[in-house]
């Protein structure tokens, strides 16, 4: 059915706006623990020393943090987030010149930005421009949407350009949403995609005060189309959360997860404890 102007619901554009924030390496890597053996106790120090300075002013600016991983994909993982991707490339290449670096093998890493999904805002703002008999696209209809996104970003900004936080335990995964022949997501109408995001955040929102989730869309920048970090005191509480998501529509049907990797963090002060086979204390 049309509305009063014409424009039918079927033809609001079916991408949701999104906002984006702080640029997102994760660096996973396997320590070679026999050419690390093989150092003298003055080498191990000097290498200590030097990675820890590096580290620990960024580490007090939440802009990274070191946990030490859990099981075979790896040793440690570094999290990074910065404002650029030159800001994430400038790390690895101050990284790449640490003598730890030579003691380090990467086993994996992952790329992106930090995103806001604005499913609610944006079908809110469709209906309200078509109602106008504004067309999407336009130049009318652009300016409208920049105005709402400019707004919006001033608000976010916190969540837009969030510090590492200083939680115990982490838990990253990438995931896609459901592209097969049979099921879709995105050939769902907007309107219902908009209901099941709605659900599946109401699920996320009871966990507040237990765990800090910090979505990131990684669409065109690696293989999967968003990472999710996970980030609390209680690892359990990443258990409780993702199993019970498992059971909204959009989990359910629509849902594909990559492999999850979990870690606990290792402040800079204590990374020799961690290279001398202690897991560091909270």
């Amino acid at each position: 059915m049309a509305t009063k102007t014409g424009v039918r619901p079927t033809e609001l554009p079916a991408a949701p706006l999104t906002m984006e924030g702080a640029s997102v390496l994760h660096q996973m890597m396997r320590i070679r623990w026999a050419e690390w053996k093989r150092l003298s106790a003055d080498q191990q120090q000097a290498t200590v020393k030097e990675a820890a300075a590096w580290l620990a002013p960024l580490e007090k600016e939440g802009k990274s943090a070191l946990f030490s991983m859990l099981g075979h994909k790896g040793d440690l993982m570094f999290v990074h987030f910065r404002d650029s991707f030159e800001g994430l490339k400038a790390a690895e290449l101050q990284m790449a010149h640490l003598k730890l670096w030579e003691l380090l093998e990467p086993t994996s890493s992952y790329l992106s930005v930090v995103e806001l999904g604005l499913y609610d805002s944006s079908l809110k703002l469709y209906r309200a421009l078509a109602e106008k008999g504004i067309e999407p696209h336009t130049p009318e209809w652009n300016k409208e949407v920049e105005e709402t996104l400019g707004r919006q970003a001033e608000a976010m900004k916190p969540r837009l350009w969030p510090k590492v936080p200083g939680s115990r335990y982490v838990c990253f995964y990438p995931m896609n949403r459901l592209r097969g022949e049979d099921k879709n997501f995105y050939t769902l109408p907007i309107e219902e995609r908009q209901k099941q995001m709605e659900a599946h955040g109401m699920v996320g929102r009871r966990y507040a005060g237990k765990v800090q989730q910090i979505i990131s869309g990684s669409i065109g920048f690696d293989d999967w189309e968003w990472g999710v970090d996970l980030f609390g005191d209680d690892p359990v509480q990443f258990k409780k959360l993702i199993y019970e998501m498992r059971f909204d529509e959009i989990s359910a049907v629509y849902a594909l997860f990559g492999q999850f990797f979990v870690g606990v963090r290792c402040p800079a002060d204590k990374l020799g404890e961690l290279l001398a086979g202690r897991l560091p204390e909270k």
